[in-house]
């Protein structure tokens, strides 16, 4: 499974990323986790708000950081 968080480095966006690391390490999961800060690769998704996540090329959040309940539900575990 691949992940991808989709921001510049804001807050928000470093909060999304640590929370996603977090949900990973505690649910045993073999996913991998890709920050993406390239505005014209982010642009290619199709989202216009950040943080946004990436799972498997989906989008599954945009515009917010997403709670570990719904991490954990997006990994499957």
């Amino acid at each position: 499974m691949e992940v991808k968080v989709l921001g510049p480095g804001c807050a928000k966006c470093k909060k999304t990323d640590k929370l996603i690391r977090e949900v990973i390490k505690e649910t045993g999961s073999d996913a991998t986790v890709q920050k993406v800060t390239d505005m014209m690769e982010i642009a290619s998704y199709g989202v216009f708000g950040t943080p946004s996540v990436i799972i498997d090329n989906e989008v599954k959040s945009t515009g917010k950081v997403p709670k570990k309940d719904e991490i954990t539900a997006w990994l499957g575990k």
